[in-house]
Parts: structure tokens; sequence; C-alpha cells
């Protein structure tokens, strides 16, 4: 009687399916063998049901040879898994935009490289750091790309084995004359004025926070303005006061709608920073290191020199602890210390 054994079991982080047979071991990643198009990776216990039931069948595996080593799925197989799975999980378009893109770079450099179509097993921290470590690409990208090929490898050693360098701090330079700079956007484009007002008089963050606002999302007579946890970095639910010179210019929609659309729908992510970035050409007051956030700082910086209260200021910038707020005053270069505060002679 013949005998066989099969095993789940996980060669070099990848699921993999054992068959003992004949004294001999087989590897199985994929079920092309028993013509069936699924591979361990998508769901190995039903791989290896597959298998026992094929075998029951009567069915036994080839002699071993090479072939057993094209059953490995590749990188690229497994990033377009990856990003099938983070669809299925509802994942952003703007993350799943982003995984494409990082196959299409994982591509190209597997070409330059001379490596088409390598192994998932073959995969080493060297091919990673070398895919995403360039020279032309900035610490941003490279957080970004390692961010995003992460979870779609589901290989947590090997990827966090890639040390990127620590950037060093920018300065998003806070803007002097908010009056004049906020006046030639009105006369801009109504919308970006009214971004960069809730930047600086709410401390709200343009891309999202700003970006998604919902007349819902004020109080009835516009005073306020609450967001839940979900809606801001910090996870906890803000109450921001609405300064006058802001409120004046409102006026109110129907609560579903959003406050720049006029509809459900919201600007799409990119559209205060192409905003941004249009107006900034044309713009004789913008200096090169100001940014959207440069507004967020600025109003930081007055709330903090008017009232002296970093206890205020965490309030205001909906920061988690004053720790955060004092790293964040001492990122825009403002003094905790005063000269009547030092020692005296």
């Amino acid at each position: 009687m013949e005998h066989w054994k099969l095993t789940i079991g996980n060669e070099k982080r990848v699921p993999v399916i054992n068959l003992f047979y004949a004294n001999i071991r087989y590897r199985f990643w994929t079920g092309k063998v028993i013509g069936l198009k699924l591979t361990s990776y998508d769901n190995p216990e039903l791989l290896k049901a597959a298998f026992e039931l094929k075998l029951i069948e009567g069915w036994r595996p080839p002699q071993k040879t090479k072939q057993e080593v094209d059953l490995i799925p590749t990188v690229v197989e497994i990033l377009n898994k990856g990003i099938k799975d983070k669809i299925s999980q509802g994942c952003s378009e703007r993350y799943i935009k982003d995984a494409r893109r990082v196959v299409t770079l994982w591509k190209r450099f597997e070409r330059a490289n001379n490596i088409r179509n390598i192994e998932i097993d073959k995969l080493s921290e060297i091919h990673l750091s070398k895919f995403i470590i360039r020279p032309s690409w900035g610490p941003k990208t490279q957080r970004t790309i390692k961010s995003t090929i992460s979870p779609l490898l589901c290989m947590p050693k090997l990827t966090s084995a890639v040390k990127l360098h620590k950037p060093l701090s920018k300065l998003n330079k806070p803007i002097d004359n908010i009056s004049e700079v906020i006046n030639e956007i009105k006369d801009y484009n109504r919308n970006l004025y009214l971004c960069c007002l809730l930047t600086y008089g709410c401390l709200l963050r343009p891309h999202r926070e700003i970006r998604e606002l919902t007349w819902g999302d004020f109080t009835l007579d516009l005073s306020y303005i609450k967001l839940s946890g979900g809606r801001n970095k910090s996870g906890r639910n803000r109450i921001v006061p609405v300064p006058s010179y802001i409120k004046e210019i409102l006026v109110r929609g129907e609560s579903s709608n959003n406050i720049f659309t006029n509809s459900i729908k919201p600007p799409n992510p990119d559209y205060f920073k192409t905003l941004w970035s249009r107006f900034k050409r044309v713009s004789k007051l913008i200096e090169q290191d100001q940014t959207l956030y440069s507004f967020r700082h600025s109003g930081a910086i007055d709330i903090f020199k008017r009232t002296g209260s970093v206890t205020k200021l965490q309030k205001a910038m909906g920061y988690s602890s004053i720790n955060v707020s004092l790293t964040y005053l001492r990122g825009l270069e403002v003094p905790e210390l005063n000269e009547e505060d030092m020692p005296m002679i």
C-alpha cells in the first residue's frame, strides 16, 4: 500500500505544501501541477485539501526535477495578490494607486538589474534596499515606497531590515505678513482662500480635515467645528472655535454637503495641493519654504505668543500630549524662555 503525507510548511516566509511520497519530499507553492489556479499564499489550507483529494483519486507527483522551482510564486505575483487583498479590505483609492505604482517600479527594477521574475523565496534584504534606497529618491519618497510595499509582501522582518536614513527636520517657514498673503489668495481662488483661513484660524490640517469638512461639522451658529476621532490625525474628538473673521464669510448649506463642492462628494485628495502649487507660481509674496502648513504653523506661533500657554496650544493643535506640543514649538524655533527668565547677576 502506498503511503503519502501532506503538511503545510513555511519556506523562507512563504507558505508551502509539503508532500512526502516514496521517501521524497515535494514542495508546491501553487496548484498548477494538479490543474488548479490557486497558490499557497492565497489559501494554504484549501490548496492542501485539493492535493489530498487528487492523491485519493490516484494522482501522483511527477519525478522530482528543477520544474519544482517554477512553482514558487514571483515577487510580482505576490505584490499583485497583495493589492487584491487590500482592495477586498476596502483600502483607500490613494493607497491602491500607490501600490500599483510600486508594482510598476518593481518591474522596472527587475529589468534594470537583470532579475526578471525573481521568485519570492529569493527576495533578499539587499534587493529591497537597492530598490527603496536610491539617490534619486528623497527621504519622503523612500518612506512612502517602503510603507506601501511592506504590507503587500507580508514579510515584516525582511522589510523592517531595510533601514532608511532619518530625514533632517524641515521647517515649513511661517508667514509673517498673514493679512497681505490672505488677501492675495482671496483674489486668486475662493476655495483656497477659505482653506488657508481655516488652516490659520482653526489650526486644522488642510489636506484631509479641511478638505472633507461638511456643513454638518459646524454648529448651527457656525461658532464651532466638531470633528470625530476618525476624522483627524490624533484620533481624538475635537471641538474647534471658529474666529469671527471666518464665520462672517460662511454661508451655511445642507448638512451632508461638503463646504467646498456644495455636494456630498469632497474635492479630490490633491485638490488643495494643486491649487497651492499654481498660486505659488504666480504669487509675489510666498517664499520657497512656505507651504499650506505654514498657515497652521503661523497660527500656532500666534496663539503661543499671545497666551504663553503650551496647554492651550496643545488643545488648539489637537495634540495628544504637551510633549508633542513642546517638540512642535522647538521645530518652529519658537523660544520657550524669554530674557527675563534667564539667571540674573
